[in-house]
């Protein structure tokens, strides 16, 4: 609940009244303060019913919103959950040309704690990702 808490306050939006409706309906199951799926053709079925276009949309925004919070507090965790949140949205996900630098030095930031946690392969994976928002003339503007 408490990172549910966290996404509500970066996000402005109520999250916990909406979980414990799907909670009611049987859609997530709620034990000890976690929600769940009650089952995985439930969370498939739901992630499916969106577009791409909307999911990218909100994997990004919830990425953007959760990244400075990471940096303000230190916490390496909600960084790596801000970072995988806009490699989900991919490069297409972008809204704004500058936001591109800043979610490639995000991708760096997180294979750096990856390569502190001697996890090479994850951060191979982030430094990938990160290059990958970098415009095609990048290396020329900057």
């Amino acid at each position: 609940i408490a990172f549910v808490k966290t996404l509500e306050r970066v996000l402005h939006k109520q999250l916990l009244t909406n979980l414990d409706i799907a909670a009611e309906e049987g859609l997530l199951d709620k034990k000890d303060g976690l929600y769940q799926f009650s089952h995985d053709r439930i969370q498939e079925a739901a992630y499916n019913m969106m577009t791409l276009h909307y999911r990218r949309l909100f994997h990004f925004s919830y990425g953007m919103a959760l990244a400075p919070l990471a940096a303000e507090e230190g916490d390496d965790s909600l960084l790596l959950t801000a970072v995988n949140q806009l490699n989900l949205a991919g490069p297409e996900g972008v809204h704004e040309s500058s936001q591109n630098v800043i979610v490639a030095d995000l991708n760096l930031q997180a294979g750096k704690k990856a390569m502190e946690m001697s996890d090479f392969v994850v951060a191979f994976s982030y430094f990938d990702n990160g290059i990958t928002f970098l415009r095609k003339k990048h290396w020329e503007e900057h």
